[in-house]
C-alpha cells in the first residue's frame, strides 16, 4: 500500500514537471534535465563513443523533446520517452558519419569522462594514491568498453551501468529479452578478456598507502614510541 501510494506521488510530480515544462516552466525544464542527465548522457555516448559529440546529441535530442512535450501522452515513462529521442539522435548521428574514417572519431585519452561510478565515487577522496588509482582504473575501463562492438557496448551501457532491466533494455533497442541476455553475456566476457590483458600494471597501485597516509601513520607510531 505504501509502496502504490509513493509510486502515486512520482507519477503525479511528474505530470505536473511535464505540465510546468509544456507551460515553458524553466524551472520544470531545468529539473527535468537535472534528474535524466546522466542517463541519458551515458545512451548517447555509449553509440557516439564521444564526449563533445554525446553533449550535441544531449543538447539536440533535449530541445526536440521540450518542444514537443506537450505532445507527450504518458503512454511511457518521461524517462523511456527522453530516452527514445536521445537514442534516435544518436543513431543518426552515427549512421550519417558511418562513411567517415574510423580514426577521426577515436576518444582522445585526455577528454575521456569519468562516466563509471566507483566505491566512495559521492565521496571526496583526499588521498591523493588512491585518486590516482581510481582514475586510471576508470579510463582502462572506459577504453576497453569503447572497444567492444556497438551492439554489445549499448547493452552493457543500458543493463551493467544504468541499471535497466532486461526487459526495459529490449524495449529501447527493439530486441528480444533472450537477445539482451546473450549480447550483456558477451560483452561481459570480451570486457574480461580485455581487461586481463592490461591489469597487470595496476596491481601494484591496488589499496595504496602511501602519501599522506603514510605519513599520519608513521607519525603517530613515532609520537607513541616517544611516550613510553
Amino acid at each position: 500500500m505504501a509502496q502504490s501510494m509513493v509510486s502515486s506521488a512520482a507519477r503525479s510530480a511528474e505530470a505536473d514537471l511535464i505540465r510546468r515544462a509544456s507551460a515553458k516552466d524553466e524551472a520544470a525544464i531545468r529539473a527535468i534535465i537535472q534528474e535524466h542527465n546522466r542517463r541519458l548522457y551515458r545512451v548517447a555516448r555509449s553509440i557516439v563513443r564521444d564526449d563533445s559529440e554525446a553533449e550535441d546529441v544531449l543538447q539536440e535530442a533535449y530541445f526536440r523533446a521540450f518542444s514537443a512535450i506537450s505532445d507527450f501522452r504518458g503512454e511511457s515513462s518521461l524517462t523511456t520517452w527522453l530516452t527514445r529521442i536521445v537514442l534516435n539522435e544518436a543513431l543518426q548521428r552515427a549512421r550519417r558519419r558511418v562513411d567517415q574514417p574510423a580514426s577521426q572519431f577515436e576518444l582522445p585519452p585526455e577528454r575521456i569522462a569519468e562516466i563509471i561510478p566507483f566505491p566512495l565515487s559521492g565521496q571526496t577522496i583526499v588521498d591523493p594514491e588512491r585518486a590516482t588509482s581510481q582514475h586510471e582504473i576508470c579510463r582502462l575501463l572506459e577504453q576497453a568498453i569503447d572497444k567492444l562492438p556497438d551492439e554489445f557496448r549499448t547493452v552493457l551501457i543500458a543493463r551493467a551501468i544504468e541499471g535497466l532491466s532486461i526487459d526495459e533494455t529490449a524495449e529501447l533497442y527493439g530486441i528480444k529479452p533472450e537477445t539482451v541476455k546473450t549480447r550483456l553475456h558477451r560483452a561481459r566476457n570480451l570486457l574480461k578478456s580485455s581487461l586481463e590483458d592490461h591489469i597487470g600494471s595496476f596491481f601494484s597501485d591496488v589499496f595504496p598507502f602511501d602519501g599522506k597516509r603514510c605519513e599520519r601513520l608513521t607519525n603517530a607510531v613515532v609520537s607513541r614510541l616517544s611516550q613510553r
